[in-house]
């Protein structure tokens, strides 16, 4: 079939044509524009990401656009960045970027950005933080935490922390090693303090003490290093609800002074660093310690002056007493002298009469069982040495020995001595 012939050009040349539209045109040069960030990622020194605008009822995507910071800017802009909003150039921030529009024939279409305003994400940051802000006071669980109250020594403590982060030993080294020799107990319960897992990551941590929430006083959640962006993972709805409502007291130490997260907004106490988590820990065991020791210096006053009052009354009670006896006895006396003194001298007569039996009967018991009783009998004692003799074994021939009698003594000596054996065979 024949008709009129089609003119075409090649691919390339179009594209030619659509760089030469879009390259160095004034109104596509140098243009500032908000934007949200997505797939960020750095390369080669270059920063690459997309730039996309939301829908801001329904939250769908109504444009994109690559992007791309060039080595020779990227360093110096995303330092001015950190330093302004806290953390550095990342996916799912708000930002407002100086373009230009750039058609590679190859690449396509991107926008090189030579600029960057930190003050607008740094006040959507604000914005974000006041909405979650503003979400926890409706919902009446922002000040839950902030308002449990603290154990007057606080010492078992348990700890969100990295095990191998810096921050974590200066924590456990100045708590162990504090001068007042107060002993706490910790527990790590290990988790991620940086990136996109860090919510989930801590929320994990929580529940696992929450299990066991008998056995502890607080909760330390404590980031030593790391990069200031990281902080950014921080401001998440649901872990700021997880530690509004947690029912310990919890410590937050993941920042520096200028760095704030919204955790700063729900936790019951925000310190600086995880070294001065330790020390507000030492300082409240410290003020404990204090109150103790007054305590007991008061209790010591109070006993002591109790004490002396109750001796004072003793005493006082005990003058009056003394008169008061001898009163009573002197009564007693004279009542046993006018109504019993007969009685009395009767009992005692027979009592007299009865030891008087007793003595007698002792001595005469004593008599029978003398020495000299048992002479009369009929018996005599030898002794040799002035000791008695009681067996044959201790004399021999030639000893001299005295035998006493009754009315009597004879001196003699030992000629021949026999025992009882020998006696019976003679």
């Amino acid at each position: 079939m024949n008709g009129p012939l089609i003119s075409s050009i090649c691919l390339s040349e179009f594209n030619s044509r659509l760089a030469a539209a879009v390259n160095d045109r004034p109104a596509l040069t140098a243009v500032w524009v908000t934007a949200e960030t997505a797939d960020l990622r750095v390369s080669g020194g270059h920063c690459y990401m997309e730039l996309i605008e939301k829908d801001p009822v329904e939250f769908t995507t109504r444009a994109r656009l690559r992007a791309v910071i060039w080595a020779s800017r990227f360093a110096l802009l995303n330092r001015r960045f950190a330093d302004m909003t806290g953390m550095t150039l990342r996916s799912d921030i708000k930002v407002m970027v100086c373009v230009t529009a750039s058609y590679h024939p190859v690449y396509g279409l991107s926008a090189v950005i030579s600029d960057i305003d930190p003050a607008y994400t740094a006040g959507d940051l604000m914005r974000r933080r006041q909405q979650l802000v503003e979400r926890l006071t409706s919902e009446g669980i922002i000040d839950m935490n902030r308002t449990l109250e603290w154990a007057a020594a606080p010492l078992r403590v348990a700890v969100i922390s990295s095990k191998t982060a810096a921050g974590y030993g200066d924590f456990i080294d100045q708590l162990y090693n504090n001068p007042l020799r107060l002993r706490f107990a910790t527990r790590l319960f290990a988790a991620t303090l940086q990136g996109d897992s860090a919510p989930s990551s801590i929320i994990g941590a929580l529940h696992a003490i929450a299990a066991e929430a008998d056995s502890f006083d607080c909760v330390v959640i404590i980031r030593g290093g790391g990069a200031t962006g990281d902080l950014a993972s921080f401001d998440d709805y649901d872990l700021a609800a997880h530690v509004a409502q947690f029912p310990l007291p919890v410590i937050v130490g993941i920042g520096h002074e200028r760095d704030v997260t919204i955790l700063d907004y729900v936790a019951n106490m925000r310190v600086k660093t995880p070294t001065a988590a330790a020390e507000w820990l030492i300082d409240r065991g410290r003020t404990a310690l204090m109150r103790a020791r007054t305590l007991a210096s008061d209790i010591f006053s109070i006993v002591g002056a109790g004490m002396a009052s109750a001796m004072g009354r003793v005493d006082r009670l005990g003058g009056m007493l003394s008169p008061l006896v001898e009163a009573r006895l002197e009564t007693e006396r004279r009542r046993v002298d006018s109504s019993r003194s007969d009685e009395l001298r009767r009992s005692i007569a027979d009592a007299i009469a009865r030891l008087n039996i007793v003595l007698d009967s002792a001595a005469a018991l004593v008599e029978a069982l003398s020495p000299e009783a048992t002479l009369r009998r009929g018996y005599s004692i030898t002794r040799i040495g002035g000791r008695a003799v009681t067996s044959v074994e201790q004399l021999k021939k030639g000893d001299t020995v005295t035998t006493v009698f009754a009315d009597g003594m004879a001196v003699s000596h030992v000629n021949d001595i026999k025992n009882s054996i020998e006696n019976e065979r003679d």
